[in-house]
Protein backbone atom coordinates (compact mmCIF):
# COMPACT_ATOMS: atom_id res chain seq x y z
CA UNK A 1 0.00 0.00 0.00
CA UNK A 2 1.57 3.16 -1.08
CA UNK A 3 2.80 5.97 0.98
CA UNK A 4 -0.01 7.93 -0.70
CA UNK A 5 -2.42 5.76 1.26
CA UNK A 6 -0.58 5.82 4.56
CA UNK A 7 0.54 9.44 4.45
CA UNK A 8 -1.32 12.66 3.92
CA UNK A 9 -4.94 13.58 4.29
CA UNK A 10 -7.11 12.13 1.55
CA UNK A 11 -10.32 13.32 0.02
CA UNK A 12 -13.64 11.59 0.48
CA UNK A 13 -14.88 9.41 -2.37
CA UNK A 14 -18.08 10.22 -4.23
CA UNK A 15 -20.19 7.13 -4.86
CA UNK A 16 -20.57 5.66 -8.29
CA UNK A 17 -24.18 4.74 -7.63
CA UNK A 18 -25.57 7.98 -9.00
CA UNK A 19 -23.87 7.98 -12.36
CA UNK A 20 -26.88 7.93 -14.61
CA UNK A 21 -28.30 10.49 -17.01
CA UNK A 22 -25.98 12.79 -18.91
CA UNK A 23 -22.85 11.22 -17.42
CA UNK A 24 -23.54 7.75 -18.82
CA UNK A 25 -21.04 8.25 -21.64
CA UNK A 26 -18.35 9.94 -19.50
CA UNK A 27 -15.09 8.11 -18.81
CA UNK A 28 -14.85 7.60 -15.05
CA UNK A 29 -11.39 8.15 -13.55
CA UNK A 30 -10.67 6.76 -10.07
CA UNK A 31 -7.66 8.17 -8.23
CA UNK A 32 -6.36 9.08 -4.79
CA UNK A 33 -4.77 12.43 -4.02
CA UNK A 34 -4.31 15.19 -1.54
CA UNK A 35 -6.13 18.41 -2.54
CA UNK A 36 -3.14 19.99 -4.30
CA UNK A 37 -2.42 16.74 -6.16
CA UNK A 38 -6.05 16.50 -7.21
CA UNK A 39 -5.82 19.99 -8.68
CA UNK A 40 -2.78 18.97 -10.73
CA UNK A 41 -4.69 16.00 -12.13
CA UNK A 42 -7.61 18.29 -12.95
CA UNK A 43 -5.24 20.40 -15.05
CA UNK A 44 -4.41 17.29 -17.07
CA UNK A 45 -8.12 16.57 -17.48
CA UNK A 46 -8.75 20.17 -18.60
CA UNK A 47 -5.95 19.94 -21.18
CA UNK A 48 -7.37 16.65 -22.43
CA UNK A 49 -10.80 18.25 -22.77
CA UNK A 50 -9.29 20.84 -25.10
CA UNK A 51 -7.52 18.11 -27.05
CA UNK A 52 -10.48 15.72 -27.26
CA UNK A 53 -13.63 17.69 -26.38
CA UNK A 54 -15.87 14.80 -27.42
CA UNK A 55 -14.52 12.61 -24.58
CA UNK A 56 -15.67 13.67 -21.13
CA UNK A 57 -13.92 12.63 -17.91
CA UNK A 58 -15.68 12.27 -14.57
CA UNK A 59 -13.46 11.93 -11.50
CA UNK A 60 -13.97 9.62 -8.54
CA UNK A 61 -11.70 10.39 -5.59
CA UNK A 62 -10.62 7.47 -3.45
CA UNK A 63 -11.01 7.01 0.26
CA UNK A 64 -8.30 5.54 2.54
CA UNK A 65 -8.57 1.96 1.18
CA UNK A 66 -8.42 2.17 -2.62
CA UNK A 67 -8.01 -1.57 -3.20
CA UNK A 68 -11.15 -2.50 -1.31
CA UNK A 69 -13.01 0.36 -2.90
CA UNK A 70 -12.08 -0.73 -6.41
CA UNK A 71 -13.01 -4.35 -5.68
CA UNK A 72 -16.38 -3.23 -4.30
CA UNK A 73 -17.12 -1.09 -7.34
CA UNK A 74 -16.12 -3.80 -9.77
CA UNK A 75 -18.03 -6.54 -7.93
CA UNK A 76 -21.13 -4.37 -8.24
CA UNK A 77 -20.67 -3.94 -11.97
CA UNK A 78 -19.67 -0.27 -11.65
CA UNK A 79 -15.91 -0.48 -12.11
CA UNK A 80 -14.35 2.87 -13.09
CA UNK A 81 -13.00 3.00 -16.65
CA UNK A 82 -9.56 4.35 -15.68
CA UNK A 83 -8.00 3.38 -12.36
CA UNK A 84 -4.96 4.73 -10.57
CA UNK A 85 -2.58 1.83 -9.88
CA UNK A 86 -0.07 1.32 -7.08
CA UNK A 87 3.00 -0.89 -7.46
CA UNK A 88 2.15 -2.98 -4.39
CA UNK A 89 -1.56 -3.34 -5.14
CA UNK A 90 -2.12 -3.79 -8.84
CA UNK A 91 -1.07 -7.46 -9.07
CA UNK A 92 -4.08 -8.51 -7.00
CA UNK A 93 -6.40 -6.68 -9.39
CA UNK A 94 -4.65 -8.16 -12.42
CA UNK A 95 -4.91 -11.67 -10.97
CA UNK A 96 -8.65 -11.18 -10.42
CA UNK A 97 -9.16 -10.05 -14.01
CA UNK A 98 -10.13 -6.51 -13.04
CA UNK A 99 -7.42 -4.82 -15.15
CA UNK A 100 -7.05 -4.91 -18.91
CA UNK A 101 -3.75 -6.16 -20.35
CA UNK A 102 -2.71 -3.00 -22.19
CA UNK A 103 -0.72 -5.02 -24.71
CA UNK A 104 -4.05 -5.41 -26.51
CA UNK A 105 -3.97 -1.65 -27.13
CA UNK A 106 -0.23 -1.02 -27.28
CA UNK A 107 0.29 -3.63 -30.00
CA UNK A 108 -2.01 -1.79 -32.37
CA UNK A 109 -0.75 1.68 -31.34
CA UNK A 110 2.86 1.03 -32.22
CA UNK A 111 3.91 4.67 -32.59
CA UNK A 112 2.74 5.59 -29.10
CA UNK A 113 4.17 2.37 -27.62
CA UNK A 114 7.56 2.99 -29.18
CA UNK A 115 7.56 6.61 -28.02
CA UNK A 116 6.88 5.95 -24.35
CA UNK A 117 9.29 3.01 -24.29
CA UNK A 118 12.08 5.12 -25.81
CA UNK A 119 11.34 8.22 -23.76
CA UNK A 120 10.40 6.38 -20.57
CA UNK A 121 12.32 4.51 -17.90
CA UNK A 122 12.37 0.75 -18.18
CA UNK A 123 12.30 0.03 -14.39
CA UNK A 124 8.98 1.87 -14.14
CA UNK A 125 7.32 0.09 -17.06
CA UNK A 126 8.67 -3.27 -15.92
CA UNK A 127 7.18 -2.68 -12.47
CA UNK A 128 3.72 -2.80 -13.99
CA UNK A 129 4.41 -5.92 -16.04
CA UNK A 130 2.94 -8.96 -14.34
CA UNK A 131 3.13 -12.48 -15.74
CA UNK A 132 3.81 -11.09 -19.20
CA UNK A 133 0.96 -8.55 -19.19
CA UNK A 134 1.34 -4.76 -19.13
CA UNK A 135 -1.49 -3.83 -16.79
CA UNK A 136 -0.58 -0.21 -16.11
CA UNK A 137 1.33 2.63 -17.72
CA UNK A 138 3.41 4.62 -15.22
CA UNK A 139 2.29 8.18 -14.62
CA UNK A 140 4.50 9.56 -11.84
CA UNK A 141 7.57 8.56 -9.86
CA UNK A 142 8.10 9.30 -6.20
CA UNK A 143 10.78 6.93 -4.92
CA UNK A 144 12.38 7.47 -1.53
CA UNK A 145 15.52 9.42 -0.78
CA UNK A 146 16.84 11.79 1.88
CA UNK A 147 15.93 15.42 2.40
CA UNK A 148 18.61 17.28 4.35
CA UNK A 149 18.88 20.65 6.06
CA UNK A 150 21.59 22.63 4.25
CA UNK A 151 22.36 24.91 7.19
CA UNK A 152 22.81 22.06 9.67
CA UNK A 153 25.01 20.13 7.22
CA UNK A 154 27.17 23.16 6.52
CA UNK A 155 27.61 23.83 10.24
CA UNK A 156 28.75 20.23 10.71
CA UNK A 157 31.05 20.39 7.66
CA UNK A 158 29.27 17.50 5.93
CA UNK A 159 28.80 17.32 2.18
CA UNK A 160 26.42 14.54 1.12
CA UNK A 161 26.47 12.88 -2.31
CA UNK A 162 24.39 14.30 -5.14
CA UNK A 163 23.97 11.25 -7.41
CA UNK A 164 22.72 7.69 -7.09
CA UNK A 165 25.88 6.31 -8.72
CA UNK A 166 28.09 8.13 -6.18
CA UNK A 167 26.47 7.05 -2.96
CA UNK A 168 27.79 7.18 0.57
CA UNK A 169 28.38 4.05 2.62
CA UNK A 170 26.69 2.96 5.83
CA UNK A 171 29.69 4.04 7.91
CA UNK A 172 29.86 7.53 6.43
CA UNK A 173 26.10 7.93 6.78
CA UNK A 174 26.22 6.88 10.44
CA UNK A 175 29.09 9.27 11.12
CA UNK A 176 27.04 12.09 9.61
CA UNK A 177 23.95 11.15 11.64
CA UNK A 178 26.03 11.11 14.83
CA UNK A 179 27.60 14.49 14.07
CA UNK A 180 24.17 15.96 13.39
CA UNK A 181 22.54 14.65 16.57
CA UNK A 182 22.53 17.21 19.39
CA UNK A 183 21.78 16.50 23.04
CA UNK A 184 21.16 18.86 25.91
CA UNK A 185 22.87 18.75 29.28
CA UNK A 186 20.10 16.48 30.51
CA UNK A 187 20.98 13.97 27.79
CA UNK A 188 17.73 14.50 25.90
CA UNK A 189 17.96 14.85 22.14
CA UNK A 190 17.37 18.36 20.87
CA UNK A 191 18.17 17.61 17.23
CA UNK A 192 18.05 14.22 15.52
CA UNK A 193 20.54 13.27 12.84
CA UNK A 194 17.97 11.19 10.94
CA UNK A 195 14.21 10.64 10.93
CA UNK A 196 11.93 8.51 8.79
CA UNK A 197 8.73 9.86 7.21
CA UNK A 198 7.88 6.65 5.35
CA UNK A 199 6.74 3.22 6.56
CA UNK A 200 9.63 2.11 8.82
CA UNK A 201 9.91 -1.50 7.74
CA UNK A 202 9.64 -0.50 4.05
CA UNK A 203 12.55 1.87 4.69
CA UNK A 204 14.43 -0.88 6.50
CA UNK A 205 13.89 -3.13 3.48
CA UNK A 206 15.47 -0.47 1.25
CA UNK A 207 18.55 -0.53 3.50
CA UNK A 208 18.59 -4.32 3.12
CA UNK A 209 18.35 -4.01 -0.65
CA UNK A 210 21.17 -1.46 -0.61
CA UNK A 211 23.35 -4.08 1.05
CA UNK A 212 23.32 -6.29 -2.03
CA UNK A 213 20.21 -8.41 -1.42
CA UNK A 214 16.66 -8.62 -2.70
CA UNK A 215 13.58 -8.68 -0.50
CA UNK A 216 11.81 -11.20 -2.71
CA UNK A 217 12.97 -13.40 -5.59
CA UNK A 218 12.10 -12.57 -8.26
CA UNK A 219 10.58 -9.22 -7.31
CA UNK A 220 7.66 -9.78 -9.69
CA UNK A 221 5.50 -12.86 -8.99
CA UNK A 222 8.06 -14.07 -6.39
CA UNK A 223 8.35 -17.67 -5.26
CA UNK A 224 10.35 -16.93 -2.11
CA UNK A 225 11.47 -14.19 0.24
CA UNK A 226 15.12 -13.32 0.83
CA UNK A 227 14.44 -11.94 4.29
CA UNK A 228 16.79 -14.58 5.69
CA UNK A 229 19.70 -13.51 3.45
CA UNK A 230 22.48 -12.33 5.82
CA UNK A 231 23.07 -9.27 3.63
CA UNK A 232 19.41 -8.25 3.83
CA UNK A 233 19.36 -8.84 7.59
CA UNK A 234 22.53 -6.79 8.05
CA UNK A 235 21.04 -3.84 6.14
CA UNK A 236 17.77 -4.04 8.03
CA UNK A 237 19.60 -4.26 11.35
CA UNK A 238 21.70 -1.22 10.46
CA UNK A 239 18.51 0.76 9.91
CA UNK A 240 16.99 -0.47 13.20
CA UNK A 241 20.17 0.36 15.11
CA UNK A 242 19.98 4.01 14.08
CA UNK A 243 17.25 4.39 16.69
CA UNK A 244 17.70 1.39 18.97
CA UNK A 245 21.47 1.33 19.43
CA UNK A 246 23.01 4.56 18.17
CA UNK A 247 20.12 6.87 19.16
CA UNK A 248 20.64 9.13 16.16
CA UNK A 249 17.01 8.64 15.06
CA UNK A 250 13.76 8.83 17.03
CA UNK A 251 12.28 5.55 18.17
CA UNK A 252 8.76 4.41 17.43
CA UNK A 253 7.72 5.76 20.86
CA UNK A 254 9.47 9.09 20.21
CA UNK A 255 7.42 9.64 17.05
CA UNK A 256 4.10 9.19 18.79
CA UNK A 257 4.20 12.83 19.86
CA UNK A 258 5.63 14.46 16.73
CA UNK A 259 5.87 13.41 13.08
CA UNK A 260 9.14 13.08 11.17
CA UNK A 261 8.16 15.70 8.54
CA UNK A 262 7.38 18.14 11.33
CA UNK A 263 10.72 17.45 13.02
CA UNK A 264 12.51 18.19 9.75
CA UNK A 265 10.44 21.26 8.95
CA UNK A 266 11.22 22.74 12.41
CA UNK A 267 14.95 22.04 12.14
CA UNK A 268 14.76 19.29 14.77
CA UNK A 269 15.97 16.59 12.35
CA UNK A 270 18.87 17.13 9.97
CA UNK A 271 17.75 14.40 7.54
CA UNK A 272 14.44 12.79 6.79
CA UNK A 273 13.71 9.81 4.58
CA UNK A 274 10.70 10.20 2.31
CA UNK A 275 9.54 10.52 -1.26
CA UNK A 276 8.72 13.36 -3.58
CA UNK A 277 5.26 13.63 -2.02
CA UNK A 278 6.93 15.66 0.78
CA UNK A 279 8.59 18.15 -1.55
CA UNK A 280 5.78 20.68 -1.84
CA UNK A 281 5.24 20.60 1.93
CA UNK A 282 8.87 21.50 2.60
CA UNK A 283 9.13 23.94 -0.32
CA UNK A 284 6.28 25.99 1.15
CA UNK A 285 8.37 26.64 4.29
CA UNK A 286 10.24 29.90 3.72
CA UNK A 287 12.39 29.27 6.79
CA UNK A 288 13.55 25.83 5.62
CA UNK A 289 16.63 25.60 3.40
CA UNK A 290 16.89 22.02 2.18
CA UNK A 291 18.25 19.82 -0.56
CA UNK A 292 18.10 16.11 -1.39
CA UNK A 293 20.59 13.24 -1.34
CA UNK A 294 20.58 9.50 -1.90
CA UNK A 295 20.25 6.49 0.38
CA UNK A 296 23.44 4.92 1.78
CA UNK A 297 24.97 1.70 0.49
CA UNK A 298 26.09 -1.17 2.71
CA UNK A 299 29.39 -3.08 2.49
CA UNK A 300 27.86 -5.73 0.20
CA UNK A 301 25.88 -3.33 -1.99
CA UNK A 302 26.66 -0.78 -4.63
CA UNK A 303 28.52 0.71 -6.25
CA UNK A 304 25.47 2.93 -6.70
CA UNK A 305 22.50 3.29 -4.40
CA UNK A 306 19.01 2.09 -5.29
CA UNK A 307 15.54 3.16 -4.22
CA UNK A 308 12.04 1.77 -4.25
CA UNK A 309 10.18 2.34 -7.52
CA UNK A 310 7.52 4.33 -5.68
CA UNK A 311 5.52 4.68 -8.86
CA UNK A 312 1.84 5.00 -9.63
CA UNK A 313 0.22 4.63 -13.01
CA UNK A 314 -3.02 4.40 -14.92
CA UNK A 315 -4.87 1.21 -15.78
CA UNK A 316 -8.09 0.45 -17.67
CA UNK A 317 -10.85 -1.79 -16.38
CA UNK A 318 -11.07 -5.04 -18.32
CA UNK A 319 -14.84 -4.76 -18.68
CA UNK A 320 -14.97 -1.03 -19.46
CA UNK A 321 -17.62 -0.23 -22.08
CA UNK A 322 -15.62 2.93 -22.89
CA UNK A 323 -12.29 1.22 -23.49
CA UNK A 324 -11.37 3.26 -26.57
CA UNK A 325 -12.10 6.62 -24.92
CA UNK A 326 -10.30 5.51 -21.76
CA UNK A 327 -7.25 4.55 -23.80
CA UNK A 328 -7.14 8.01 -25.39
CA UNK A 329 -7.10 9.60 -21.93
CA UNK A 330 -4.45 7.20 -20.58
CA UNK A 331 -2.24 7.92 -23.59
CA UNK A 332 -2.64 11.65 -23.05
CA UNK A 333 -1.89 11.58 -19.32
CA UNK A 334 1.14 9.29 -19.67
CA UNK A 335 2.36 10.88 -22.90
CA UNK A 336 4.32 14.10 -23.55
CA UNK A 337 1.54 16.65 -22.87
CA UNK A 338 0.27 15.11 -19.65
CA UNK A 339 3.80 14.51 -18.42
CA UNK A 340 4.77 18.13 -19.12
CA UNK A 341 1.92 19.23 -16.84
CA UNK A 342 3.10 16.81 -14.16
CA UNK A 343 6.67 18.10 -14.52
CA UNK A 344 5.79 21.75 -14.03
CA UNK A 345 3.40 21.10 -11.14
CA UNK A 346 6.21 20.45 -8.64
CA UNK A 347 3.92 17.84 -7.05
CA UNK A 348 5.09 14.85 -9.06
CA UNK A 349 8.15 13.57 -10.88
CA UNK A 350 7.36 12.70 -14.51
CA UNK A 351 8.07 9.31 -16.06
CA UNK A 352 9.30 10.56 -19.45
CA UNK A 353 12.87 11.72 -19.96
CA UNK A 354 11.75 14.63 -22.13
CA UNK A 355 9.48 15.94 -19.37
CA UNK A 356 12.17 15.38 -16.75
CA UNK A 357 14.59 17.49 -18.81
CA UNK A 358 12.03 20.23 -19.41
CA UNK A 359 12.42 23.81 -18.19
CA UNK A 360 9.13 23.37 -16.33
CA UNK A 361 10.51 20.61 -14.11
CA UNK A 362 13.68 22.56 -13.33
CA UNK A 363 11.66 25.68 -12.56
CA UNK A 364 9.41 23.75 -10.17
CA UNK A 365 12.54 22.63 -8.28
CA UNK A 366 14.66 25.75 -8.69
CA UNK A 367 15.98 25.66 -5.12
CA UNK A 368 17.28 22.10 -5.41
CA UNK A 369 20.99 21.86 -6.25
CA UNK A 370 21.10 18.06 -6.37
CA UNK A 371 18.43 17.78 -9.05
CA UNK A 372 20.02 14.55 -10.29
CA UNK A 373 18.60 12.78 -7.24
CA UNK A 374 15.21 13.32 -8.89
CA UNK A 375 16.20 12.97 -12.54
CA UNK A 376 18.32 9.87 -11.87
CA UNK A 377 15.84 8.30 -9.45
CA UNK A 378 13.75 6.30 -11.94
CA UNK A 379 16.80 4.49 -13.34
CA UNK A 380 17.98 3.72 -9.80
CA UNK A 381 14.59 2.27 -8.86
CA UNK A 382 13.94 -1.37 -8.03
CA UNK A 383 10.55 -2.89 -7.19
CA UNK A 384 10.12 -4.23 -3.67
CA UNK A 385 7.61 -6.92 -4.55
CA UNK A 386 4.77 -7.48 -6.99
CA UNK A 387 2.41 -10.22 -5.84
CA UNK A 388 -1.35 -10.64 -5.41
CA UNK A 389 -0.59 -12.12 -1.98
CA UNK A 390 0.89 -8.87 -0.70
CA UNK A 391 -1.88 -8.14 1.82
CA UNK A 392 -1.33 -11.43 3.65
CA UNK A 393 2.45 -11.27 3.31
CA UNK A 394 2.54 -7.71 4.64
CA UNK A 395 0.53 -8.67 7.71
CA UNK A 396 3.10 -11.33 8.58
CA UNK A 397 6.10 -9.16 7.75
CA UNK A 398 4.93 -6.16 9.73
CA UNK A 399 4.73 -8.12 12.97
CA UNK A 400 8.21 -9.59 12.60
CA UNK A 401 9.95 -6.47 11.30
CA UNK A 402 8.38 -4.17 13.86
CA UNK A 403 9.81 -6.33 16.68
CA UNK A 404 13.27 -5.72 15.22
CA UNK A 405 12.62 -1.99 14.84
CA UNK A 406 11.58 -1.77 18.49
CA UNK A 407 14.73 -3.61 19.58
CA UNK A 408 12.81 -6.69 20.77
CA UNK A 409 14.54 -9.00 18.27
CA UNK A 410 17.52 -9.12 15.92
CA UNK A 411 17.10 -8.97 12.16
CA UNK A 412 18.74 -12.36 11.62
CA UNK A 413 15.79 -13.93 13.47
CA UNK A 414 13.45 -12.99 10.60
CA UNK A 415 14.72 -15.90 8.54
CA UNK A 416 12.46 -18.09 10.65
CA UNK A 417 9.47 -16.46 8.96
CA UNK A 418 10.63 -17.30 5.45
CA UNK A 419 8.83 -20.64 5.21
CA UNK A 420 5.45 -19.16 6.12
CA UNK A 421 5.93 -16.25 3.71
CA UNK A 422 6.98 -18.58 0.89
CA UNK A 423 3.81 -20.61 1.45
CA UNK A 424 1.70 -17.47 1.08
CA UNK A 425 3.56 -16.51 -2.09
CA UNK A 426 2.99 -19.93 -3.63
CA UNK A 427 -0.69 -19.83 -2.71
CA UNK A 428 -1.11 -16.44 -4.44
CA UNK A 429 -4.29 -14.52 -3.64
Amino acid sequence: MRRRTLLGSMLAAPLLAGCGGADDDAVTFFFQARPAEAQARMRIIAAFARHRPEIRIRTILSGPDPLQQMLTYCAGGKCPDVLMSWELLYAGLAERGVLLDLHTLLDRDSQFAAGVRTDGYRPLYDTFTYRGGQYTLPEQWSGVFLYYNRKLFEQAGIRPPARWDRAWGFDRFLDAARALTRRGRDGRVRQWGFADAWVPYYSAACFGMNNGAQWFSPPSAPTRTDIGDPRFAQGLQFYADLAVRHRVAPSVADQLSVSAPDLFARGKAAMVLGGHWLYSEFADREDLDFDVTVLPVGPHGGPGAITDVGCTGLAIAADSPRREQAWEFVKFATGPVGQAIIAESGLFVPVLRSAMASPGFAAAHRDIDNLEVFTGGPEASRPMVITPAWGKVESLLSRGCNRVLRGAAQADSLGGMAGDIDSLLRAGV
